[in-house]
């Protein structure tokens, strides 16, 4: 541990819309945020290539773009952004304690919270090669079905979500294949039902992914396995979703801050404040419904709002005090 301690008025844990949003309204209220982007500067939005549906871009504009603009008008206000990840908090009292890199103590009045989620994929290297390349694999219909407008997708899943967006991209796309990698679903009688009904949606059940094809740039189709023939199947697609979950980066603050059953971060209803005082998230860290760019930095707005009234109701608190030292003194 290191022997200095370093005290801030506020500061940003992760990345991201959410993160250098708050960061932005943070400085320009004079809180003098100190952010750290995390093991993923610029967090989920950097593996996006475009990005079509953030308003104010007219014409598109790449994940890692946004997140190098967002950076620098933070910056600009002047938010110190550095490098590193919280490895260990302590918000058991009035200082808010937290550890970077397992090296460097900091003494927090605030802490903004923005560490997101991650989604889940299936680790096939094929996968993760075309999710690099940006050339057909992706964990959000809603961020990129528009890509694939008139064409064929395949999309793995079994829930409510995976329901949600297979009925979404068929919408968009001439065809959807969904492979179930079970014998049934897990998603609601409803969410099923949908899915079923819906012309352009073919649902194989009991079958597992276990290649992406393609040219090495983009992707042509998916290699799938029926596990109750043994047979496999290509099914031709221009685009493989992955829809089996989402896992909020929070572990490290479950000790002191309240969680929901799958581990995001649960706030009180319309703020973003957290069961510890002074302590607030932003963005997919409590978002399980929406998970957007907008939605995350519209969070990160209101968690430097909540934390600029917490330390101005706190300094008024203070000031209240020393004026009734000063009367009963006299």
């Amino acid at each position: 541990m290191s022997d200095t301690i370093e005290k801030i008025k506020c500061l940003i844990i992760g990345s991201g819309p959410a993160g250098y949003t708050a960061a932005i309204y943070a400085a320009r209220a004079n809180m003098n945020p100190v952010l750290y982007q995390g093991t993923q500067p610029g967090g989920q939005l950097t593996t996006t290539n475009e990005v079509e549906n953030f308003p104010g871009y007219v014409d598109g504009v790449t994940g890692p773009e946004m997140m190098v603009q967002l950076q620098s008008q933070a910056q600009r206000f002047g938010t110190d952004v550095r490098d590193g990840w919280a490895t260990k908090v302590d918000f058991s009292g009035d200082i808010h304690k937290v550890w970077i890199n397992d090296s460097i103590e900091l003494h927090c009045e605030t802490v903004i919270i923005s560490t997101g989620a991650s989604a889940k994929y299936l680790g096939l290297p094929s996968e993760q090669h075309y999710l690099k390349m940006g050339g057909g694999v992706s964990a959000c219909a809603v961020c990129d079905g528009f890509f694939y407008r008139n064409q064929e997708v395949v999309i793995v899943g079994a829930g409510d979500s995976a329901c949600e967006e297979a009925h979404y991209l068929s919408k968009l796309c001439k065809k959807v294949t969904m492979l179930v990698r079970s014998e049934k679903f897990r998603a609601s009688r409803i969410m099923e039902e949908r899915v079923r009904k819906t012309e352009n949606i073919t649902i194989l059940m009991n079958h597992d992914p276990v290649e992406v094809l393609g040219d090495e740039q983009v992707v042509e189709a998916v290699k799938a396995l029926n596990k109750t023939t043994g047979a496999i199947v290509d099914i031709p697609s221009t685009g493989f979703f992955v829809a089996i979950g989402h896992k909020p980066n929070t572990d490290i603050f479950k000790e002191y801050i309240t969680l929901d059953e799958t581990g995001y971060i649960v706030n009180t209803a319309g703020s973003s404040r957290t069961n510890v005082p002074g302590v607030f998230v932003a963005g997919d860290a409590a978002d399980q419904v929406y998970r957007q760019a907008i939605t995350a930095a519209g969070t990160g707005c209101m968690a430097a709002l909540d934390a600029e009234r917490y330390l101005a109701s706190k300094e008024h608190s203070v000031l209240r005090v020393e004026k009734f030292t000063q009367e009963i003194m006299v």
